[in-house]
Formats: C-alpha cells, structure tokens, sequence
C-alpha cells in the first residue's frame, strides 16, 4: 500500500512501462518510508482519443507521453504528498525522459479498515501488518 493506478496513452514499449513502474516505486519509498515490497501498481492504457487532460487554466501543454497517477492511500501529511509530487515529477524526467507538465498526480485517502491484502483479513485492523 499504497495502491496506484497509471494511465498512459498507448505506444510505449514494454521496457518504457516498466521504468515508469519502477520510478514511481522509488519516489513512493522516498517519500513515504514505505518498505520496498509495498508495491501495488497497476496500469491501464487508453487510445490518444480516449484521453482528455487539460490545464485548468494554469497554460500547461502536454502531449502523449502523459503519465496520470491516481494514488489510493492511508492518510498522509501534507509535506509528504507534495514531497512526492516533486519526486515523481524529477525522477520521471530524469531517468524516462518525461516532461513534468505530463505528469499528473491525484491522492485519494482511506483508513486502515479499508484494506484487505489476502485471505478475507483486515491486516492493519489484526495487527498483522503495521505502519507502511
């Protein structure tokens, strides 16, 4: 945990999904001190036609590299996202060559009774799992 969803446009070769997997993995443990097996990530990929993100006015371009991330998670502070959004942004163009405007990131946050990792238990609620 946390979980996260990337969408991308389609096009991209295997290898170019898996180091945008694998840097955002590495900005998600920056930032959140979560332990390297706490990875959940899944992606989707969508025709350029099926793709609206526009800029809300801030005068962003973007083209069809985007990477929208949608980050399902337990609470966390403020200082932390906006850590990880600087991350994410940084390291997606430093190491996949990714312009930061292509680079949306949405947060939403749930409790520790909203997961389940297996076998029908609320690990968080049973002590199994802690922190993370």
């Amino acid at each position: 945990m946390p979980l996260i969803y990337v969408d991308l446009i389609e096009g991209r070769t295997p290898a170019e999904v898996h180091a945008v997997l694998d840097t955002i993995h590495e900005a998600v443990l920056e930032a959140f001190a979560v332990p390297p097996r706490d990875r959940y990530q899944v992606v989707r990929t969508h025709r350029a036609d099926e793709v609206v993100a526009l800029d809300t006015g801030l005068g962003i371009t973007r083209s069809a590299r985007l990477v929208i991330v949608h980050m399902i998670s337990r609470r966390r502070p403020r200082a932390q996202k906006q850590r990880f959004y600087d991350l994410l942004a940084g390291k997606l163009a430093d190491r996949c060559g990714l312009d930061p405007a292509d680079v949306i990131v949405s947060v939403t946050e749930n409790g520790d009774e909203d997961w389940s990792f297996g076998h029908g238990r609320a690990q968080f609620l049973t002590g199994e799992l802690q922190g993370a």
